[in-house]
């Protein structure tokens, strides 16, 4: 049965015309090796970790400016959230940026919890009424740790503090200010 009648059979359309395609793969295998080995132009890195860039605040409605406030140029009307958002959100900002102590911010980018706070204020998400709330869960939270606690910051500060305990207790405050 020839290749002809084996693709009338099959519905297929008679390609029979078609040119053998091993010599232009050969031309394509010979440039290619031709080729220096490293490319001519850096490849860019998506990032220092092999993965894809996540924004902080994905998955949250961000603040859209008015007619009015474009014609009075000033900022959108921060987005209403309540402090166990306002806590995840910090969270979720630590966790891309990164998190530091001592200092409100770095130069490399990462933040205290105080920075990470104005950071989400600064985006548009809630009020400082809003970060205040969520602040007082915090330091709750702290108090139910270390009854001594003063601020969230000399707590943020503390030797031996890690980023995962940070997280954690984020987490803990931004649940039971949920409920």
């Amino acid at each position: 049965m020839t290749a002809t009648r084996t693709a009338a059979l099959l519905g297929l359309p008679d390609l029979s015309f078609v040119a053998d395609g091993g010599q232009l793969v050969r031309e394509i295998e010979k440039y290619l090796a031709a080729q220096p080995s490293s490319p001519r132009y850096p490849v860019p890195v998506i990032c220092a970790l092999g993965q894809a860039p996540v924004q902080w605040d994905l998955g949250m409605t961000r603040p859209q400016p008015t007619a009015l406030d474009r014609l009075r140029k000033r900022a959108p009307a921060p987005v209403p959230i309540d402090a166990a958002t306002h806590l995840r959100l910090v969270s979720r900002y630590l966790t891309v940026h990164g998190w530091c102590q001592g200092l409100l911010w770095d130069p490399q980018g990462r933040r205290c919890i105080l920075g990470a706070q104005l950071a989400v204020v600064q985006a548009g998400y809630g009020t400082e009424a809003t970060a205040m709330r969520a602040r007082a869960c915090l330091m709750e939270q702290f108090r139910r740790l270390q009854p001594g606690a003063r601020s969230v910051d000399e707590w943020n500060d503390a030797d031996g503090r890690t980023a995962a305990e940070v997280h954690r207790q984020l987490d803990i405050a931004a649940a039971r200010a949920h409920h």
